[in-house]
């Protein structure tokens, strides 16, 4: 046999183990220079499910041991002014009501979406350390037309009392809104937006996307009701979390809640649900792994859009803030980039 057989059928032998390996990307920066990111990730209940009489002072105790993280960054579970404007000039894909409209603060402002995110950045890179309150109030109605009202409540919270009014764009009708906005059972409100003032922060940052997850399918009802079966014929040990959680959530105090949401073992149950329980589903359709599919590139691009946020900011430390069921794909995808190490939520949260 030559050398040249020999070496072929080495390198033939050799190919189920090249074929296996792969890069190893998490150790692409173990000589990174400077700080590493640190992201937090709070799974959370939706608060418009909470019980009648919810007390946004129950979140007191959660608030204060994420403000003890003291994060950078804080992104919120909603659509981003973009988004929201690639959405309305796209309505046959998207449909005419992704979005709330921005009619009231286009009108107060003369601006439309793109244009008031265009200003919205050119104030914050010229922000003062010490806005007046005509700024906050200037500030709030451009947030407001760039659709994102959680950022604007950041800037309403941070105005002393006697200077929440109309003024510099602020028209009574947003002013309204925004006090509408108080009272809303929302976490990106209540939670997200009330930690961002309290720590002096400019904004939130909207992070979800739905763009990947608008099923194009003949039969919508049927898809659903696919999807709901599949859930419920897998829904192993999720009845007794519903339970737990419904408990939980009617205490004064909702940081038990929080710690109980946040464990490994419930987070699991939310995955297995969710995704396990679809994959096994039987549909002559596919609908169940359809709907995988739309829910993982929901969860990629959000992921994005968090690593977006401190691009420019290596080091920074970040809080996000999601639904509980989103935890895992976070934690998970958000691991594996660089430079960013995940925090343990259960430590912040002790």
């Amino acid at each position: 046999m030559s050398k040249w057989t020999k070496w072929a059928w080495a390198w033939i032998a050799a190919l189920p183990f090249a074929a296996q390996a792969q890069v190893d990307l998490a150790a692409l920066d173990r000589d990174m220079a400077g700080p590493r990111a640190q992201v937090l990730v709070l799974g959370t209940v939706h608060l418009r499910d909470m019980p009648k009489g919810f007390n946004p002072a129950s979140l007191d105790g959660v608030t204060d041991r994420l403000a003890a993280f003291k994060p950078d960054i804080i992104t919120i579970e909603g659509e981003s002014g973009e988004e929201c404007d690639l959405a309305a000039r796209h309505p046959a894909r998207y449909g005419p009501d992704y979005c709330d409209p921005t009619d009231a603060a286009k009108a107060a402002t003369g601006m439309d979406v793109p244009a008031a995110l265009a200003e919205v950045d050119k104030t914050l890179k010229a922000w003062p350390a010490q806005p007046a309150p005509a700024q906050r109030r200037r500030l709030a109605a451009l947030f407001l037309a760039a659709n994102d009202p959680a950022s604007a409540y950041v800037q309403w919270l941070q105005l002393p009392k006697t200077e929440r009014r109309a003024g510099d764009s602020l028209d009574a009708s947003l002013v309204e809104n925004l006090r509408r906005i108080a009272t809303i059972n929302n976490e990106n409100y209540q939670l997200a937006a009330r930690l961002a003032a309290r720590l002096g922060l400019q904004r939130v940052y909207a992070v979800d996307n739905h763009t990947g997850d608008r099923m194009d399918v003949s039969d919508i009802k049927a898809f659903a009701r696919s999807i709901e079966a599949a859930w419920a014929a897998g829904g192993t040990g999720l009845g007794e979390l519903v339970k737990r959680e419904q408990l939980l959530s009617q205490a004064s105090d909702l940081l038990p809640l929080y710690r109980y949401i946040n464990e490994p073992k419930n987070l699991r149950v939310l995955a297995e649900t969710n995704v396990s329980a679809a994959m096994r589903a039987k549909s002559p359709e596919g609908y169940p792994q359809m709907w995988v599919a739309g829910w993982e590139i929901r969860n990629l691009r959000m992921v994005a859009n968090i690593r977006e946020t401190f691009r420019e900011r290596p080091g920074a430390r970040v809080l996000s803030i999601v639904g509980s069921s989103h935890k895992p794909w976070f934690d998970a995808w958000l691991g594996q980039l660089q430079g960013v190490d995940i925090v343990d939520v259960a430590a912040v949260l002790k």
